[in-house]
């Protein structure tokens, strides 16, 4: 099913000025996150007119509206004003000519206005609708965000991701979902995660129930959305089991399409996981920083290796 989105929720997320357009014109849909600067439409030429998309004009485009004839401009907006054009939005504040208020209201659509620059605009609108419009899958499992770094916390269920989270949270990190992950892509490398709606701020604990973290711990220990930048596995110990001591090896999950580095973790009494996640997400961000501890370790055994080689 396509995603979309009704063009009042975009000027109420934007803080657009209705110019003009009744709430039939307002619950038109959004289906792309594409938009048009319609100025080779302003010319005549519509061979390639993308009547689906937010039209957006700028002061060059309404200078140029400006200097046509009153008839000749009623004519061309008329002509973008296609059944499927969701609205005509107004950068810099600029006056809407008549003519364009009224082929619009003549085809029930909408225009809105904003005070900002054309290309900032531009920004915000395509950064919006990127997000509210892009395919979501879900994933099972915890998404905390940890020193600023997104950790999704997977695992079997029970043992012990809500309770790991929840340690995180009394540590001073913050909650963004528990038990279900909303994910979708923001472009190619970037993968953002979000609460289901019904889930927003709430952690399952085994035998107290249902909790609400930001009721609890307060508004710091929430928050609405993270980019995944960590993925940690949480696995029972297994005594026969061989498990990574060095951190060599560089494991991947592919989510959404994206490919998120991934350490797994060895569960066992005794153990405390928040504390070891808390460093594994440390020791990621030094590794993104240039600083690889294992690397450094190879390196000293090496040089002790040739040292000794050389006696």
């Amino acid at each position: 099913m396509t995603e979309t989105i009704k063009v009042k929720e975009l000027a109420t997320a934007l803080n657009l000025e209705i110019v003009t357009g009744e709430e039939e014109a307002l619950d038109r849909d959004i289906c792309t996150a594409d938009v048009s600067r319609p100025g080779l439409e302003l010319t005549g030429y519509f061979n390639y007119y993308s009547h689906d998309r937010l039209q957006l004009f700028g002061s060059k485009e309404v200078t140029f509206a400006r200097r046509m004839m009153p008839e000749e401009r009623l004519m061309v907006v008329r002509r973008l004003c296609a059944e499927d054009t969701p609205a005509l939005i107004i950068s810099r504040g600029l006056d809407v000519p008549d003519e364009m208020v009224q082929a619009c209201n003549e085809k029930q659509i909408p225009i809105l206005r904003s005070t900002i620059s054309t290309s900032r605009l531009l920004g915000q609108i395509t950064s919006y609708l990127d997000g509210r419009l892009a395919t979501r899958t879900n994933v099972h499992g915890v998404l905390v965000d940890v020193y600023g770094l997104g950790v999704l916390i997977q695992g079997d269920s029970g043992i012990g991701k809500s309770e790991t989270a929840l340690e995180l949270i009394k540590r001073g990190h913050r909650l963004i979902a528990d038990d279900r992950v909303d994910i979708y892509k923001q472009d190619d490398l970037t993968l953002i995660g979000e609460p289901p709606k019904i889930l927003e701020h709430l952690i399952e604990i085994r035998g107290i129930g249902i909790i609400d973290v930001m009721n609890l711990f307060g508004a710091s220990a929430v928050r609405g959305s993270m980019q995944v930048q960590l993925a940690v596995y949480l696995e029972a110990w297994a005594k026969d089991k061989k498990y990574d001591r060095l951190g060599s090896s560089d494991e991947v999950v592919e989510l959404g399409e994206v490919a998120i580095p991934q350490i797994k973790i060895p569960v066992k009494t005794g153990r405390n996981v928040a504390i070891i996640i808390e460093v594994a997400a440390m020791n990621f961000r030094a590794k993104t920083m240039g600083y690889d501890a294992t690397q450094a370790f190879e390196d000293r055994l090496s040089q002790l290796i040739e040292e000794n080689s050389a006696l």
